[in-house]
């Protein structure tokens, strides 16, 4: 699965601005669905973003039409670099399709603009009894919830490649036991990194004459990636992200979690340089799968990139243990509804059959992503249980106290405001510090637009 069909790894300037509010409820225009040329059939449209869920949806939608013959489901997929730009133009213009994914950081200009159906008027406030509790949470606003959920990305761990650390003497074991600290005294995985990086020359970069401008082999894909990344990071050192829907950056807490990131990257060259990363989220991922790369902190979201990609053994691990202990970030996409479908009882029809056991399972089976749908997720662990592949470090880690993913109404344009400045600091264009306030500065800024 691609790797932005994660909620929040935002690697693209895409600012959301204001959308013109279109009325509550369902208004009857403006929508790309069609009917078709029988006349027989209404045409309800979904826009996601992945291909590999997109699959699952034809499976899912094929099922749904042999049981509703007077409607037909297009899925498109738009991808992730143009959807959010395609998505503001289209709602703007009465365009967008009837269905579409949204995520925890976009939504809530949607909700407040009233752009989107509200779930709980549509389809009974009991129906979310069945679906993830986190998702529901983080997608309901203002007492009402903006969307059906389909995937839950549970927690980040970390994949390892099972030649490399053996080529380090490193036991996979020893990976549950590491923590990082800016102190140097109790880091024990720096050290660990260290080992797993290498020169052209074969010098490790614990060694006096690694030479850093030669890297061939990274031992950590340190970077610019506020999922897989920096959010844990902050959250395992007691930094915060955000209070309420205002931007926290400058804490100091959350500056040491991006200094101790920076420095594995700039100063100790265990980690690609941001010239590489920023701006391009796939990049470590894919030195991963070449075995360039010995770990690869990431989501379930990579699960199936990587079990199609690697040809080497690999396993995973939990993520470090850091100041504040093991913590995580945990999120959601839900499935929205367009308020102004042409369509609303079709619309409607389409909505609660992905907020159904049936209609979900078909992303578990898969193996794409957890669904949504609380009954139907063991469709999806039952698919890489029998492939032999433990998903239990996912899970266990949102077991402790998690870092809440971004939220809040102009998200787009406080990201578009702040993202550039991190650019900056991983990039050590400016001081961690100084970055962290302007950036902070520039994000809350932008929310007051």
């Amino acid at each position: 699965m691609a790797k932005r069909s994660t909620i929040i790894a935002i690697t693209a300037a895409v600012a959301v601005v204001a959308i013109g509010a279109v009325g509550a409820g369902f208004a009857l225009a403006g929508s790309n669905s069609n009917d078709s040329a029988a006349g027989d059939q209404t045409t309800v449209t979904v826009r996601l973003w992945d291909e590999q869920v997109a699959s699952a949806y034809e499976q899912s939608f094929a099922a749904f039409e042999a049981k509703n013959p007077t409607i037909k489901v297009d899925v498109t997929v738009v991808p992730w670099a143009d959807y959010w730009t395609k998505l503001r133009t289209d709602i703007a213009g009465k365009s967008a399709d009837d269905v579409f994914w949204v995520n925890n950081s976009y939504y809530a200009d949607y909700a407040d603009n009233g752009n989107l159906l509200n779930i709980d008027d549509a389809l009974g406030t009991n129906a979310k009894d069945a679906w993830q509790p986190s998702v529901v949470d983080q997608f309901t606003r203002d007492g009402a919830l903006w969307g059906v959920p389909q995937l839950s990305d549970a927690g980040i761990a970390v994949y390892y490649n099972t030649e490399l650390l053996a080529d380090a003497g490193i036991d996979p074991s020893s990976l549950e036991n590491l923590t990082w600290s800016l102190d140097p005294a109790t880091d024990t995985f720096l050290p660990v990194l260290k080992k797993l990086t290498k020169d052209g020359a074969g010098h490790t970069a614990d060694e006096a004459d690694f030479d850093a401008a030669s890297v061939t082999q990274y031992g950590y894909n340190a970077g610019n990636d506020l999922q897989a990344m920096f959010l844990n990071y902050i959250g395992s050192n007691g930094g915060t992200f955000q209070d309420g829907d205002e931007f926290t950056f400058a804490n100091p807490k959350t500056v040491e979690a991006f200094q101790y990131l920076t420095d594995l990257i700039n100063r100790d060259h265990v980690a690609p340089s941001a010239a590489d990363t920023n701006q391009n989220g796939d990049f470590s991922r894919d030195q991963f799968l070449h075995g360039k790369m010995a770990l690869f902190q990431s989501g379930l979201y990579n699960l199936k990139n990587v079990a199609d990609g690697a040809s080497f053994d690999w396993g995973v691990a939990s993520i470090p243990t850091g100041p504040a202990g093991r913590v995580s970030v945990t999120n959601g996409i839900v499935a929205a509804g367009n308020a102004a479908s042409a369509h609303p009882a079709e619309t409607q029809k389409v909505l609660e059959w992905l907020g159904s056991v049936d209609g979900n399972e078909f992303v578990g089976a898969s193996g794409a992503a957890v669904p949504g749908v609380v009954a139907a997720q063991s469709a999806y662990t039952a698919v890489w249980e029998a492939q032999g592949v433990d998903t239990s470090k996912f899970f266990d880690v949102i077991a402790n106290p998690t870092i809440p993913a971004p939220r809040g109404a102009n998200f787009g344009a406080a990201y578009g405001a702040y993202g550039p400045i991190l650019e900056d600091v991983f990039a050590a264009r400016i001081p961690v510090a100084e970055g962290m306030q302007k950036a902070q500065d520039a994000a809350n800024a932008a929310l007051k637009k």
